[in-house]
């Protein structure tokens, strides 16, 4: 192989590596999102009543953006929380959203990945 033609395919090599290392920060992103909402349901869930839910649903909602962070560190930059609640369905929802860490100028990625589950409620039997 002569200089004249690794001049032509260097660059070219160079590109696949930056991409293929991008798309593994976007699914590294995409999973730190994913299990931050799973944390936030997983507390939510405890909410058995409308009441409940507006008494916890702030600091559940900044517990999973300082998980995400946490978790993240640096790969999902800004996450942001929103949790929400239906009383009749009885079942709750987090959604995480957040910029991925980018290696290519000008490229802006943003994930939003969310989680529900039921909500726990504990009844008796009368004896």
């Amino acid at each position: 192989m002569s200089a004249l033609e690794l001049a032509f395919l260097a660059p070219g090599l160079l590109l696949l590596i930056f991409f293929g290392i991008q798309g593994a920060l976007y699914f590294y992103g995409r999973n730190v999102a994913i299990q931050s909402a799973r944390e936030g349901v997983a507390q939510l869930r405890l909410a058995q009543d409308q009441a409940t839910y507006d008494s916890i649903s702030t600091d559940v909602a900044n517990n999973t953006e300082r998980f995400a962070a946490s978790i993240g560190h640096e790969a999902l930059i800004g996450p942001s929380a929103s949790p929400a609640y239906d009383d009749q369905a009885a079942r709750v929802r987090m959604t995480v959203t957040g910029d991925v860490i980018t290696l290519v100028p000008g490229l802006h990625l943003t994930v939003t990945e969310f989680a529900e589950g039921p909500v726990e409620r504990f009844e008796g039997s009368a004896p």
